[in-house]
């Protein structure tokens, strides 16, 4: 995108790789911007509806902020699809938005031959609470609040391989929302964070390694995935944007010997809805733990740790 000089009220803005932009209303008060929106990853609408909330406002959650309200992006077939599919659809995301104490404002909708669904979230924040990836430090622990794998459970599910409770529980997992996991950054106090989408864990992760100028390692023993996502993967089953992650980090990523193919491929799996990974000063990381836990749902792993930077951005050992 055009790079232009920009106004000194644009704390975060197209010259990061940060997860949502923010600007200066006042000294005491940040708005946070982010848009994201995809096609159907699972087969209920209103799940999909949910999962595609959950997902836009995962962004703002990253950064610290509170989303305040949204609006809607649909694409939609009316001639090829029931006007029920949408209005479930639009019922899901609306029920997680205000789940999330989140005002719906209205929205764009335009045919398309293709079904495609999220939202525009805009958030608020103390302009000193922000966090961003770029503040890793040498000697902070990498903490990460969700399993990974929901990119090759739902390739699974679309050739018909996935089936009953495992659907529950990927279609939980990314409708379950990164609040609580935002609230406790901010109360606790981390030196950078981003969630875990598109470019997998060790994608994001990258982008947390250069925007901080360290290397970030990674414990793979250590590394939580749901069940099932090795064998899909050994079976040739997960996302094409896998290995065009793997394919982008082959010149940044070192990996010591003994770690399987396969495993530091689930660590590339695109996530929908993913959590967070969050860098955290080492004498902080038990209190972050415990917290984390304690809530409903709650999920934490100290996965890896920040160093002075190598030869590469990241090391999986």
């Amino acid at each position: 995108m055009p790079r232009r000089g920009r106004s000194k009220k644009v704390l975060v803005g197209l010259d990061s790789l940060d997860d949502a932009g923010v600007y200066l209303v006042r000294k005491d008060l940040a708005l946070v911007h982010t848009v994201d929106f995809f096609t159907p990853i699972v087969d209920d609408p209103y799940d999909f509806g949910a999962i595609a909330a959950a997902n836009a406002l995962s962004d703002v959650y990253a950064m610290g902020a509170v989303p305040v309200t949204a609006l809607c992006i649909v694409c939609f077939p009316p001639d090829e699809l029931d006007l029920s599919v949408l209005r479930k659809m639009l019922r899901g995301g609306a029920d997680k938005l205000r789940s999330a104490g989140v005002e719906l404002l209205g929205g764009h909708s335009v045919k398309d031959k293709e079904v495609k669904f999220g939202f525009a979230v805009t958030g608020t924040a103390e302009p000193s609470e922000i966090v961003t990836k770029s503040g890793a430090r040498v000697g902070d622990v990498l903490v990460l609040t969700k399993p990974l794998g929901v990119g090759v459970l739902s390739t699974a599910l679309k050739a018909g391989k996935l089936h009953g409770r495992r659907v529950g529980e990927m279609v939980r997992q990314m409708s379950r929302l990164n609040d609580d996991a935002s609230r406790i950054m901010r109360r606790v106090g981390v030196s950078a964070c981003t969630d875990v989408t598109g470019f997998g864990l060790l994608g994001h992760a990258c982008e947390m390694a250069a925007g901080s100028k360290r290397t970030l390692r990674f414990d793979c023993s250590e590394v939580p995935l749901l069940k099932g996502v090795l064998d899909f993967i050994r079976k040739g089953v997960f996302p094409g944007g896998l290995g065009l992650v793997r394919r982008h980090l082959s010149r940044r990523m070192s990996v010591s010997a003994g770690v399987s193919r396969e495993l530091v491929d689930a660590m590339c799996d695109p996530q929908t809805s993913g959590g967070l990974l969050m860098s955290v000063p080492r004498e902080k990381a038990d209190r972050l733990m415990r917290a984390l836990r304690r809530t409903e749902g709650g999920f934490a792993a100290k996965v890896g740790d920040v160093v002075r930077r190598q030869k590469t951005a990241i090391v999986v050992y």
